[in-house]
């Protein structure tokens, strides 16, 4: 198919994808260059931003950020996650009554809102309780990518990248992109005038600038099944070349990433778990059981990786509805493509290559009655009977999403409290079967998903 006037080539056979995305990556190293080229401009920091980087420069930040998203850097992190859980789980404990209908993506954008500020941007907002708090209103504005100037943006940046490199033009609005970048500034220099050291992403980025953030090899046990390997990447310069600029725009890639896309998974796993009350039922079992081991205390990292169904329950609501609904590649030198039984034909330079997540998770061919929540694909008894390479929630390859790890405790923190605490149940307002809103981008509910909670029989106060 063509995208304006860019040949893709969609890729449907999974040998195909993994030779492509994997093994012969150095070929297909880049995105497609929907965001425009390398740019000095310090307005831009769409295109300084992991995911938009390219060949070396790609490799090099990559490696830099890498160590910064270990597991043994996400359980620094895991406290500020379970404390952004339990205030946001009290304040709709006290809210709900007899039972309460909310839009879930609501709910969740401002936990995600939450998490991000505090993880990031090394600041402390409450979007439950201070629903239009200066934070949470400029990010969500910033993410509506549906606004007539934001896609006038986008197509300048695409077709015209040149121009809009010199006139300082980015996909997000200037005015946006000075907002996030002075919370950074401020909080660098408050932190090196003071000695401040907080467990946070911008203390991991202010390390790997100074390069003392380094590789450290670990095992860490119970990994999720979703949890993206990190690649070893080869060669890469091992002098520290991340500017102040390149920082912030990490920073504000990890909002652009967190809030949208966990929010979306977290909203069409409660919508299943809505429709299932058998599953939310179990689900359930293993929580009280879990905050029984803990003798009421918070969730602890090591305990929410013990919770098997948990993972088993998130696992499955990323295939079935996988918030980055396809992935692409560019490829970047001309490629010879051979199966080997008589189709051989060359891949052009600058030609884009599509892969169908969606369509894949959804394939009868690697899921037997894949329209169905069925947890139980993803138990440790029915793993071998799955196709590792249909799996792709996180996408595949070394440009695999870097923050799996981190998406997957904050998605699980914050299921463990509101279950704990709440049931959810179905209301006149809940959409059955789903349908999917014709949108720009991502996959979103087409009437938000409505639920009822309720509080439980018990239902103490999550903080202890």
């Amino acid at each position: 198919m063509f995208e304006v006037n860019m040949p893709l080539f969609v890729l449907r056979d999974l040998s195909l994808i993994k030779q492509i995305t994997v093994k012969d990556f150095d070929h297909f190293m880049d995105h497609r260059p929907i965001f425009g080229t390398k740019s000095e401009s310090p307005d831009q920091l769409f295109v300084k931003m992991l995911f938009t980087m390219t060949d070396q420069r790609w490799r090099n930040m990559r490696a830099t950020l890498s160590p910064a998203f270990t597991g043994s850097k996400m359980r620094q992190m895991f406290e500020l996650v379970v404390n952004c859980a339990e205030s946001m789980a009290d304040f709709y404990r006290g809210h709900v009554g007899n039972g309460k209908e909310y839009e879930m993506k609501d709910i969740f954008s401002r936990f995600t809102n939450d998490v991000i500020a505090t993880c990031a941007f090394g600041i402390q907002v409450d979007s439950s309780r201070e629903r239009e708090n200066e934070f949470f209103r400029t990010g969500k504005d910033m993410m509506d990518f549906g606004k007539i100037g934001t896609i006038l943006r986008l197509f300048a940046c695409r077709l015209m990248p040149s121009i809009t490199s010199a006139l300082g033009i980015d996909i997000i609005g200037r005015k946006h992109n000075r907002y996030f970048s002075s919370l950074i500034r401020e909080a660098v220099n408050a932190r090196e005038s003071r000695g401040i050291v907080r467990p946070d992403m911008i203390n991991l980025l202010m390390q790997a600038r100074k390069g003392s953030l380094k590789h450290q090899q670990e095992t860490e046990e119970g990994e999720g099944f979703a949890i993206v390997k990190e690649p070893l990447l080869g060669s890469t310069k091992s002098t520290n070349t991340m500017t102040e600029t390149e920082m912030i725009a990490q920073c504000l890639l990890f909002f652009l990433a967190g809030f949208d896309t966990v929010s979306t998974c977290l909203t069409f796993l409660a919508y299943e778990l809505t429709i299932n009350p058998d599953i939310q039922g179990k689900l359930y079992e293993e929580i009280a059981e879990t905050h029984k081991i803990l003798g009421g205390k918070s969730l602890t990292y090591d305990a929410l990786q013990k919770m098997k169904y948990m993972d088993m329950v998130v696992s499955e609501s990323l295939r079935l509805w996988s918030p980055v609904p396809a992935i692409d590649r560019l490829c970047v030198k001309d490629y010879t493509l051979d199966d080997g039984q008589g189709l051989k034909f060359t891949i052009e330079k600058g030609t884009g290559i599509w892969i169908p997540i969606h369509a894949i998770h959804r394939d009868p061919k690697y899921y037997p009655s894949p329209e169905k929540f069925i947890p139980e694909r993803f138990s440790e008894a029915n793993r071998t009977n799955l196709n590792p390479d249909a799996y792709l929630p996180f996408g595949v390859g070394p440009r695999a999403c870097i923050g799996s790890r981190f998406a997957l405790m904050e998605v699980k923190a914050i299921v463990y409290y509101m279950l704990r605490v709440f049931t959810l149940n179905r209301t006149d307002a809940t959409q059955v079967p789903l349908k999917l809103a014709k949108t720009f981008a991502g996959m979103n509910p087409e009437s938000g998903v409505h639920v009822k909670l309720r509080l439980r029989e018990v239902a103490p106060k999550c903080l202890s």
